[in-house]
């Protein structure tokens, strides 16, 4: 950088201040309800806090000492801030001292279980994203899956919470849990069986498309992102790319500070990224591009559905109001809130909301949140009024449209709004075919075709094997055979509507044992529409450029 040192200091010290690091507050509880007062509120205020507090002492003290009942004061306090948290915004929230040091796992580095991203709501435990490349991807399960039972046991009316959990699915490499399933717009029951690995914590995965496109896919914004996206970039323009393909879809956010980075690598002169604001000033900031970065001429087009969140939303909406890229997909997530995470005295952890992040031309996507059961239930509701399979279905105030730097018309109010709208594709999903993956079988037999077909199929290029196999009526026949075996009656009408996406799950994960990640995503995206729509967008970003 050209900057002095004393402009990088307190520029990476707020970024660390909500983003990165926790802040480790030495102080007792009482002591940081009143400094909060201090620092935000008047002096009415500080003095309405204190007697509220004095409230909840006695209440505690009259429990502790008159209740009839034995009762666990520790738990009354965390039951207590958890509830008190539900009268702010949704992504609040009070974790237990038992339970900080787990929460961030997905984003700090690898661990043993089955590999998902998971919310509760309401008892019920609802599966953000599958790990990618991780057990539960692996076995079938997908994005917005309800966890109703844990090896038997139900624990969607057991008021579980994350400790819970992360004690039921964690567990030594190797070792298998049931976990029985209910699918958004179904009542079945389905029964998934996963063993647990490692799961990693990589979270950036590339590979050329031809000799002049890189296609990169970011999985999360954990913390060594944006060192994992610099490698690959770097590869890809040895290897020729002139063009990115960055795919966001199903990417739940993390580290802020990652994706303002990775947009300064894309983003050319001191053009804004990012900016946040909070009560008063002393959380606002702005993020700008300060550096001569890798990749600032070349055509981008990114991908973006509803599982797009949060750290996501930040680069792709800073790429579309810079013209910058292209976005295709479906309208994102909706996550414009800034958390800091806050240590409390013993060991507990409060990650506290304090601003909004505003894209470049001024749009907060945060959307609203009124009701938390509205906020929790909104990617069903996009799904039932048609959102998802029309564009015209959905519904932008005028007072919430702002301009790009060239002049295009964005909306803010709920999500980043693609560039062009991919419907999704719900067509090839069946009942039969949900089946034949709760039971691995597509992977299983992928696995063991390479193991009888290794000498054969080790001798191929991975574009040869691309353009020439096929996954024949006589290896379907087996996989119809292997799910009679597993107790799945053949259905001939679904099986025609899975039949293709079958055969390619197959030919994929055939490709993934031969050449890994590579392989596998250059076939699994062949039939993939929004992906086959951003590759026909190239010319068009390129358009847009000039």
């Amino acid at each position: 950088m050209n900057e002095s040192n004393e402009k990088q200091e307190p520029k990476q010290r707020y970024r660390q201040l909500y983003v990165r690091l926790p802040i480790f507050i030495g102080v007792s509880f009482t002591l940081g309800i009143l400094l909060g007062a201090t620092m935000f509120g008047s002096n009415s205020g500080m003095k309405e806090i204190f007697l509220n507090y004095n409230k909840y002492r006695e209440v505690l003290t009259h429990i502790d000492q008159k209740y009839v009942d034995t009762v666990n004061i520790d738990e009354l306090v965390d039951f207590s801030i958890s509830k008190m948290l539900e009268k702010l915004d949704p992504h609040t929230t009070y974790i237990p001292t038992e339970e900080v040091s787990l929460a961030n796992t997905h984003l700090e580095g690898n661990y043993e279980g089955i590999g998902i991203e998971f919310n509760i709501y309401k008892d019920t435990i609802y599966v953000v994203a599958p790990i990618p490349n991780g057990p539960s991807e692996t076995a079938g399960l997908r994005a917005g899956d309800k966890i109703i039972s844990i090896n038997d046991e139900d624990v969607a009316t057991i008021k579980i919470d994350n400790a819970g959990v992360f004690k039921r699915l964690r567990g030594e490499k190797g070792s298998k849990v049931q976990l029985g399933i209910v699918r958004q717009h179904s009542n079945e029951v389905l029964t998934y069986t996963v063993t647990r690995d490692e799961i990693p914590s990589i979270s950036v995965y590339s590979y050329m498309l031809n000799e002049k496109t890189g296609f990169i896919k970011i999985t999360r914004f954990a913390r060594n992102t944006y060192e994992e996206f610099i490698v690959a970039l770097k590869d890809m323009k040895q290897r020729g790319a002139k063009q990115l393909m960055i795919d966001l879809r199903d990417n739940p956010g993390g580290y802020m500070d990652d994706a303002v980075k990775i947009a300064d690598e894309l983003i050319a002169g001191d053009a804004m990224i990012v900016y946040t604001d909070g009560k008063g000033n002393l959380f606002d900031s702005e993020e700008r591009a300060d550096k001569r970065g890798l990749f600032e001429k070349g055509p981008i087009v990114v991908l973006i559905n509803e599982g797009s969140a949060s750290a996501s939303e930040i680069l792709s909406g800073a790429l579309q109001d810079n013209d910058r890229a292209l976005i295709v997909g479906r309208r994102s997530y909706g996550k414009g809130l800034v958390q800091m995470p806050i240590q409390l005295s013993d060991g507990s952890e409060l990650r506290l909301t304090i601003s909004r992040y505003y894209t470049p031309s001024g749009r907060s996507i945060q959307k609203g949140y009124k009701s938390n059961e509205d906020y929790a239930t909104d990617l069903l509701k996009r799904f039932e009024h048609g959102e998802m399979f029309h564009a015209d279905s959905i519904q932008f105030n005028d007072s919430l449209a702002y301009k790009t730097e060239k002049g295009r018309t964005v909306y803010g109010g709920g999500g980043i709004m693609p560039d062009y709208f991919v419907p999704l594709d719900t067509n090839a999903n069946t009942t039969y075919a949900n089946k034949l993956h709760e039971k691995n079988i597509p992977r299983e037999f992928a696995i063991d075709y390479y193991n009888t077909h290794k000498k054969s199929l080790d001798a191929m290029e991975l574009s040869e094997f691309i353009s020439t196999f096929k996954v024949d009526e006589a290896m379907i026949a087996q996989i119809i055979q292997l799910g009679e075996a597993n107790d799945i009656a053949y259905d001939k009408e679904a099986f025609k509507r899975s039949e293709q996406m079958l055969k390619g799950h197959v030919k994929a994960y055939m490709a993934k044992t031969i050449w890994g990640n590579e392989g596998f995503y250059k076939i699994w995206y062949q039939d993939d529409k929004v992906y086959r729509q951003a590759s026909r967008m190239f010319e068009e970003a390129e358009q847009l450029l000039k």
